[in-house]
């Protein structure tokens, strides 16, 4: 067990700022990818192609399943994978890319081809993609969802090429002879640099219908997405990919100060800087509204302050949700990046820390009160995305991960992260009804993750779509109740306690309280259990979050001590007894003489979210 403990100025202090953050509308953002929502395809063949395995479409996000998302209570579609990507399916007007630069036969969404049209694969006639993108736009605008694309402003694919607008081609009229030059898009290799100078020789030499080259880099080459300066990158290394250049020479260092201001001219920025720009502007244009920012650590924040500044100028309510990790060293700051980034002008950033540590509670060691120290970070706290699952991380309900737990498991995890903060939370397509990624499914190989490489179907999920009536025809009785649970999450979760109100921890309170869940011979408290308050003072309205993370023991007889301070917190100090109503699982009430809390047993992998209102003996 690890523990810090804050002291009251500290939290205070945190209370202070957390204060300062803008009340606004609260984000919940269902992430879907396309390739895999609609598809029904029950072969599931792994390294199958798309005429084997099939291919979700634009059209199989019709206003029945968009309905259905809107009714559960989210406002905003991140629809994953939308922009052209490299991909191993050919097309009368478009040829298949060699697949020594590809990973999985349907390729990487985040080896992007051309970041002015769409997948093809996504649509039923590939040359009316963008007409059949637009009509999902409006689908989404007529039920009041705003729609989410990945801008992954970082890396391309090798072989990107723009046919929608040729003049504005990453690699259009750069040197080839210079490592770094501020006008130039990427970064080319020099004779001399690791890997035994040209050609460029890729990992893929023992892969069918792979060579290790390259045709477009047999004179030149071009550092990977992932920053590597070699001849010969790794199959460990992101070789599909090369690295965009923001006028910055990453080998110099993270100081980015030399770059324009966020008011600066598009004629006084670097190449780079103008054509991100244009496809903002394009997308926004077409209506989407608003963007996840891939690894967006990697860019300079200087032009961070710059784009998100013009896109807010075309559109002043454009989404920016940024994922990154201040861990990673090809951060361009040395500041914490979440906050740099914040400051920058995204609306929100990962909130990866907590993740990990929820993740960790079953996997290494981690307990509950871990959680604690990542509540006082300022308004960082209340501007963070926060998931239990998304395209990149393990399924919740994998038996691989997470203790094998299932997917009850996402109850506890999910309550305490959509419960936290004022921030946006999310929910991957999938996890609502105990997706597990179980088997091989091609590139990704037994991953615990839905493959994003290859084409697939999802066999829980496809249940839900049921032949698309997206009725959830097919599903089990758990996982109808799950989806459910979900919802009440929710709509619990949009109440001006959450949506505008603060945190006020109790674990830290409760560390020496036998009573406070504690499993076989521990001494200390907060290894399963946790424990916070919300409170809105302008509402006036308070809950009490409750989360047993045990996946196999009821917690019994379990007493929540709840300090005076937290009563002021609350601005309840002039009654005595008070009401806790829970508002997902069941109907249970207790009540509470400022003091403590006694709660019913805590089933395994459960949790209670539990409205304190005033006591009336005569209506309890």
């Amino acid at each position: 067990m690890t523990w810090q403990t804050p002291t009251l100025g500290v939290v205070m202090t945190a209370m202070t700022l957390n204060n300062q953050s803008a009340a606004a509308p609260r984000p919940v953002i269902y992430q879907l990818m396309v390739r895999t929502f609609g598809n029904t395809n029950e072969t599931r063949k792994p390294n199958g192609t798309l005429a084997e395995n099939g291919c979700g479409k634009f059209n199989d996000i019709n206003d029945t399943a968009l309905g259905s998302l809107k009714k559960m209570g989210f406002t905003h579609i991140w629809l994953t994978g939308v922009l052209e990507q490299a991909s191993g399916t050919a097309y009368p007007n478009r040829p298949a890319d060699d697949p020594d630069i590809l990973k999985g036969i349907a390729g990487s969404p985040y080896a992007i081809k051309d970041y002015f049209d769409v997948c093809p694969d996504y649509a039923v006639n590939p040359d009316q993609r963008i007409e059949e993108f637009k009509a999902l736009l409006e689908r989404c605008h007529a039920l009041g969802l705003s729609a989410i694309i990945d801008f992954v402003p970082n890396h391309v694919a090798r072989s990107y090429v723009s046919d929608g607008k040729p003049e504005l081609s990453f690699g259009a009229g750069d040197r080839h002879d210079m490592f770094f030059d501020r006008d130039n898009h990427f970064y080319y290799l020099n004779s001399g640099d690791a890997g035994g100078g040209p050609p460029l020789k890729l990992p893929t030499t023992n892969k069918p219908g792979c060579d290790g080259l390259f045709v477009q880099e047999t004179s030149f080459g071009r550092v990977t997405g992932n920053n590597v300066i070699s001849w010969a990158p790794s199959i460990n290394d992101w070789y599909e990919t090369v690295k965009l250049n923001y006028g910055h020479d990453f080998t110099k260092g993270r100081n980015t100060a030399d770059l324009p201001g966020p008011d600066a001219n598009v004629s006084e920025v670097p190449k780079t800087w103008r054509t991100m720009d244009e496809i903002l502007a394009y997308w926004q244009k077409m209506g989407v509204n608003g963007f996840r920012a891939d690894m967006a650590h990697m860019v300079p924040m200087e032009f961070w302050r710059w784009a998100v500044k013009r896109a807010r100028t075309r559109e002043a309510t454009a989404f920016f949700m940024a994922e990154a990790y201040d861990n990673d060293p090809a951060k361009l700051t040395d500041g914490h990046v979440l906050d740099e980034l914040l400051n920058a002008g995204f609306d929100a950033v990962y909130d990866d820390p907590s993740y990990d540590i929820l993740e960790g509670i079953y996997d290494a060691g981690k307990w509950a009160n871990d959680l604690d120290p990542l509540t006082f970070t300022g308004k960082r706290f209340h501007q963070s995305l926060r998931y239990a699952e998304n395209h990149d991380e393990v399924r919740i309900a994998s038996p691989k991960v997470w203790g094998g737990l299932g997917m009850k498991t996402g109850k506890p995890v999910s309550a305490v992260l959509f419960a936290m903060g004022r921030g946006p939370v999310m929910l991957y397509s999938g996890q609502e009804v105990g997706e597990p990624a179980a088997g091989a499914e091609g590139f990704g190989g037994d991953d615990a993750r839905t493959s994003i490489f290859d084409y697939w179907s999802m066999p829980e999920f496809t249940k839900w779509v049921n032949g698309g009536k997206y009725d959830g025809g097919g599903l089990s009785d758990e996982q109808k109740s799950l989806r459910d649970w979900y919802s009440k999450l929710i709509r619990a979760t949009q109440c001006p306690a959450f949506s505008n109100g603060e945190f006020y921890g109790l674990n830290h309170a409760n560390k020496d309280n036998p009573k406070f869940g504690r499993v076989g011979d521990e001494t200390a408290s907060g290894h399963w259990l946790y424990a916070f308050l919300r409170h809105d003072p302008k509402s006036g309205q308070s809950f009490l979050i409750v989360a047993n993370f045990h996946g196999s023991e009821t917690l019994r007889d379990v007493n929540v001590s709840i300090p005076e301070d937290a009563w002021k917190f609350m601005g309840r100090t002039d009654q005595t007894h008070w009401k806790f109503t829970n508002r997902l699982d069941g109907e249970w009430s207790g009540t509470s003489s400022k003091g403590s809390l006694t709660l019913p047993d805590l089933a395994p992998c459960s949790a209670m979210v539990l409205e304190i209102t005033l006591f009336h003996p005569q209506n309890f």
